[in-house]
């Protein structure tokens, strides 16, 4: 980019060409989102004020972001955020980027608290927080508890809940699943919700570059059929859901038929639930 007068539309015209032939998928939609980043403007702005010139700081700053999507390096990270349902996360190394399909399970952990008026929720595996601050932002008088083994993930989780107001409702306690939860929840418990490590450990190495090269394989890799993690939360959620509670998991599309069959030893109701493209994702189930 040269050091003339560019305007909005030049610079997101330039961004998206340069991307594209850096074989980035979804140029266009990168380049509004690292003109975003670095004027400031909204996506629907962009657009509106395409006339308007940038300043010589904000070309710098574009650059810079270019050349890391440009790299390779995730749209997420090189933004520093990621908006998920009504909400907007802040998104880091070290925590998982949080994905579309994920709203899903919100949606089914939403449907199963409908009449319950102060609801206990866990959310296990909770990465940078998208699914727990999501539930206390929705569920005004709901008390969330979020674990994760990570200490990176936890810090940025940490950082979300405060940043968005939440953190006098959202706890996040650093640990395996529900060891660090206080004793008390036991049995108490109305939902738990997980988006635990899912990937098949044969199929990790074959992932794409960014999600391979970038994200914590801790958050992918979910053993030899994609279903440890998730087996323990089975049997331990049983332990800690009241009667009634809901137990809702985010899985492999390839194995959440299996995680069905396993769960109806201990729940009732167990179901599949399909994703935004029609893929079944999630698998939920009520403690008896």
């Amino acid at each position: 980019m040269s050091e003339r007068v560019w305007s909005v539309r030049d610079a997101l015209e330039w961004t998206a060409g340069h991307l594209e032939s850096r074989g980035i998928e979804q140029s266009r939609l990168s380049s509004e989102w690292l003109l975003s980043a670095a004027t400031g403007l909204s996506r629907v702005e962009l657009y509106a004020y395409h006339d308007r010139p940038l300043s010589p700081e904000e070309r710098a700053t574009l650059r810079e972001l270019v050349k890391r999507r440009a790299d390779g390096v995730p749209l997420q990270y090189v933004t520093g955020e990621m908006p998920f349902r009504h909400i907007v996360m802040q998104v880091r190394p070290g925590a998982f980027i949080p994905r579309p399909e994920t709203e899903v399970l919100v949606d089914v952990a939403l449907g199963a608290l409908a009449g319950v008026e102060s609801p206990t929720i866990v959310d296990l595996c909770t990465g940078s927080g998208c699914v727990a601050c999501s539930l206390a932002h929705e569920l005004p008088a709901a008390r969330l508890y979020a674990t994760e083994l990570s200490p990176g993930a936890v810090e940025i989780a940490r950082e979300n809940a405060e940043r968005l107001g939440l953190s006098d409702r959202v706890t996040i306690l650093e640990g395996d699943l529900f060891a660090p939860l206080p004793p008390e929840l036991r049995g108490h418990v109305d939902a738990v919700s997980a988006n635990p490590p899912y990937i098949p450990s044969a199929d990790v190495p074959e992932l794409a570059e960014e999600v391979i090269g970038y994200e914590p394989h801790l958050a992918l890799d979910g053993g030899p059929d994609g279903l440890d993690v998730a087996r323990r939360i089975i049997s331990e959620a049983a332990k800690w859901l009241a009667a009634g509670g809901v137990l809702s998991m985010e899985l492999d599309e390839r194995r959440v038929e299996d995680a069905a069959k396993e769960m109806q030893a201990w729940y009732e109701g167990v179901e599949t639930v399909p994703d935004l493209t029609g893929r079944p994702r999630i698998v939920t189930g009520r403690r008896p």
